[in-house]
């Protein structure tokens, strides 16, 4: 029997390996170059390069041992021998062996010409992927998602896609649905089987119920051993059943195009999570030859007119209506142009979901701003005046409150939005903006009698803005309290920035007191999750790369308490190593200040919700990027501005007290 040598073209090509004297005898190493793996050994005075995979597990033998004169596998304690690859006894399992040469400058391999690489099943999908416009990944590189990482490595290089590595699965979720949230088009998540998949589930469930569209990408063991136990194996398909609209394994004879396009067509249209399970030697199947899929004549037109007689309905509501409210969800929000234009033939005021805030300048002499727990004294004001509620893009969350009694004309493109939680007076049925237009051009022919109820917003707005200087005046229990941080903020940032905001008392406060102008808040809204902002903030970049978005060259500032930014706080290390331009606010109050008062409300002890942090000012320096402590309401401004202008991640921690009123 005689060792497997690797073919000799008679055009090798050489890699320096070693340098003299490097490797001691009787010892191995692993070295890399043009793109492969060898073990070295040196062994009774000589030099060898054999394949670093055991042909059994593929075990690493660089990382083995010379034990009596055999190299051992460190995974199952195979023996080679050390020069010529060669398994003792009978056994004709042996490695590949390299040329080697010694010269006077150190050890040399000799490796055959590189092989073209081979379109595979993964190339194939990843094409139809980003066909469909999915250009955007986050995700994490390990052992069952490698075919799969290499065909993204591929199309990056091709510029068909921008890939960002992360800290945590959780985070690429939390991106990626940020980013279908901003854009309304989907992103990809990507991990590994097992713990890596299942990972992704906290942002998937964001995604899945905020109707965000995602794909999920999940390596998987080998088809040979699902089933039977395998290391790292979970059923993914039973994991992820509920939270995915659409859901396949990728298997050896699938339709390999049409599984993606289907994928991306649900998230797409549906508006939420497609999974596809990929299983490890699957991902690498040669393609032979198959085209990969397009959107061309698989999507129709969305701009779906309602049923005359809804409008009709909706027409006689509204013509005698007094005191019209418009109430706009985030589902009006590539709609707002039509809605105001409407607002203003009705001369009524505009109020919004708290998810839906910044969709309107608070600026706008009709803005009512935030309806509900996170809103302001002017929205309630009008919501318990008004005499008709015309709400758009809205699912009624208890959140918002709005007053189920009032007569109500609700327009959603999903029908089973419509009186979704309790009966509406009129469920209309169509696309957001085309309705819009035909309410609007059916009543100017009609005699209105809805008052002008300009002058009273103002007025409004008065009452609240004296009241929030008040509240800039009471003294914190340390720091900054929060009317005066968003006050500053509502000053100072970009009028266009991106906003991203988590969960607690600091996000009640935001709704309260940051007066938005063209800002777009993005929220983590009907799964209501801590930690959602800073990984959303990597989302939303991503969308002000993309040099045809209508975000494109947009800031990104983004907001959380310490509670949640203590989750995702690894992906600082994200946004410096990608350079990211983008400025965090972090509230820091030493507890889960949100969770503090409802045990107060609630009549329970305060217990177990008191924080240990570090100064995440000095970790952002750690971290690469800029940090700035805030301890007094004069540091504030400055610390902003000098953040704001820093051409790269930065992080403004203002010390507050944890009472957000």
């Amino acid at each position: 029997m005689t060792n497997e040598s690797a073919p000799d073209t008679g055009d090798l090509r050489w890699h320096k390996a070693l340098d003299p004297n490097e490797l001691p005898e009787g010892r191995v190493t692993a070295v890399s170059f043009g793109g492969t793996t060898v073990c070295m050994t040196h062994y009774d005075g000589q030099y060898a390069a054999i394949d670093n995979a055991c042909p059994h597990q593929g075990g690493p033998l660089g990382e083995g041992s010379i034990e009596k004169g055999l190299l051992r596998c460190p995974w199952h304690g195979w023996d080679f021998d050390p020069l010529t690859g060669q398994s003792p006894g009978d056994h004709d399992d042996c490695t590949l062996v390299y040329a080697v040469e010694e010269r006077d400058d150190g050890i040399y391999v000799g490796l055959p010409p590189e092989r073209v690489r081979e379109r595979t099943v993964s190339d194939v999908m990843v094409e139809t992927m980003t066909a469909w416009g999915v250009s955007q990944v986050w995700g994490i590189v390990g052992h069952s998602n490698l075919g799969l990482a290499d065909a993204f490595r591929e199309a990056s290089e091709r510029g068909d896609l921008s890939y960002y590595g992360v800290r945590h699965e959780g985070a690429a979720a939390f991106a990626a649905s940020a980013y279908g949230k901003l854009t309304g088009e989907p992103a990809a998540c990507f991990a590994i089987a097992g713990p890596g998949a299942t990972n992704l589930l906290t942002g998937l469930w964001d995604a899945n119920v905020d109707r965000a569209p995602v794909l999920a990408l999940t390596g998987q063991v080998a088809t040979q051993v699902l089933g039977t136990g395998n290391f790292q194996e979970v059923d993914l398909e039973a994991a992820y059943g509920d939270v995915a609209l659409f859901e396949q394994t990728v298997l050896p004879n699938s339709d390999h195009a049409e599984l993606m396009t289907r994928a991306a067509k649900t998230a797409l249209l549906e508006g939420g999570v497609s999974h596809l399970v990929f299983p490890d030697e699957v991902q690498t199947i040669p393609a032979d030859g198959a085209k990969a899929g397009s959107p061309e004549g698989r999507l129709t037109r969305r701009d779906i007119a309602p049923p005359s007689a809804s409008i009709q309905e909706a027409v006689d509501l509204l013509a005698d209506a007094t005191r019209p409210l418009i109430i706009v969800g985030h589902g009006a929000r590539f709609d707002m142009d039509r809605v105001v234009a409407l607002a203003e033939h009705l001369d009524c005021p505009v109020v919004t979901t708290f998810k839906a805030k910044g969709q309107l300048s608070d600026t706008h002499p009709l803005a009512g701003g935030v309806l509900g727990r996170s809103g302001t004294p002017i929205a309630s004001h009008f919501m318990n005046e008004s005499d008709l509620l015309l709400v758009f893009g809205a699912s009624f969350s208890n959140h918002t409150g709005i007053s189920e009694y009032k007569r109500i004309v609700h327009v959603d493109h999903d029908p089973m939005v419509l009186g979704k939680h309790h009966s509406v007076d009129v469920p209309v049925w169509g696309d957001v903006g085309v309705t819009v237009d035909i309410l609007r051009d059916r009543l100017n022919e009609l005699d209105l009698h809805a008052e002008s109820q300009r002058a009273e917003v103002a007025e409004r707005w008065d009452i609240w803005r004296a009241e929030k200087a008040t509240r800039r005046d009471q003294p914190p229990e340390r720091g900054v309290n929060y009317a005066t941080v968003f006050d500053a903020m509502s000053r100072l940032l970009p009028e266009n920035a991106i906003v991203p905001v988590d969960v607690g008392n600091n996000t009640y406060a935001f709704g309260r007191y940051f007066e938005c102008t063209d800002h777009t808040v993005l929220m983590s809204g009907y799964l209501g999750s801590i930690g959602f902002a800073f990984p959303a903030a990597l989302g939303a970049w991503a969308a002000t790369r993309e040099p045809d978005s209508p975000f494109a060259g947009r800031p990104v500032v983004s907001v959380s308490s310490d509670g949640g930014f203590g989750q995702y706080m690894g992906e600082l290390t994200t946004a410096v190593k990608y350079d990211m331009n983008l400025t965090h606010v972090l509230l820091t109050d030493d507890e889960l200040g949100k969770i503090s008062k409802e045990q107060r409300d609630g009549g329970w002890p305060v217990w177990q919700t008191d924080l240990v942090n570090p100064d995440f000012a000095a970790y952002a320096e750690n971290c690469g990027a800029r940090g700035f402590r805030v301890e007094s309401p004069a540091a504030l401004e400055p610390a902003l501005e000098d953040a704001l202008s820093f051409d790269g991640p930065a992080l403004v921690e203002v010390l507050t007290d944890a009472n957000p009123v």
